[in-house]
């Protein structure tokens, strides 16, 4: 028997705490969560609320958004409690017209979240929403680890050069006197 697999949202830095209203605390299950923007006029949205259509998972703990989730393994205890946090949230928050009503829709929306765990856990997912013809349209990607980075770079910035300095005799060295070009006569910087 296949583990159960469900999206666990990751904060691998702070942004999501400056570009949504409501950032998700790291660590809650997640679901895709489009159903918040059913009833939104989407071409209308701005800011955090265009961002959190646009790239964010919804958190069944705090009904905040997260960037990205990362596939874990989960019990199915964690999953009846995620879908009880999220059948919460629907009668409380959002209306739902009873807690049967809502377990079901949350029951499906955790179904769905697990089917997007075909990855390996500990694969990363970051979704992509958008409003076309009148639909809201997902689009889910498995952001896969780089390879060995620059050699004796420390693991945070191994990917992060986009250039190498490299020190030669070839050439000599080249000097600039700005201050002298500032104050050189019929320069921009004269009489300042």
């Amino acid at each position: 028997m296949s583990s159960l697999k469900l999206p666990r949202t990751i904060r691998l830095d702070p942004s999501d705490t400056f570009v949504f209203t409501q950032a998700a605390e790291p660590g809650e299950w997640a679901v895709a969560g489009s159903f918040l923007f059913w009833d939104a006029n989407v071409p209308l949205l701005e800011g955090k609320e265009r961002t959190a259509f646009r790239s964010g998972f919804l958190g069944v703990t705090s009904l905040g958004f997260s960037t990205l989730v990362v596939v874990s393994e989960a019990s199915p205890t964690e999953r009846d409690a995620a879908v009880e946090d999220l059948a919460r949230h629907l009668c409380e928050r959002l209306g739902a017209p009873s807690l049967d009503v809502a377990r079901v829709a949350a029951a499906e929306e955790i179904e769905f979240a697990g089917s997007l765990c075909q990855p390996a856990i500990g694969s990363v997912i970051a979704l992509h929403r958008t409003f076309e013809d009148g639909e809201i349209r997902e689009a889910f990607r498995t952001l896969h680890q780089r390879g060995p980075g620059l050699a004796g770079a420390d693991k945070l910035h191994a990917h992060a050069r986009a250039f190498t300095f490299v020190e030669t005799d070839d050439e000599p060295e080249e000097r600039a006197d700005l201050i002298g070009m500032a104050t050189t006569p019929g320069s921009k910087g004269e009489g300042r």
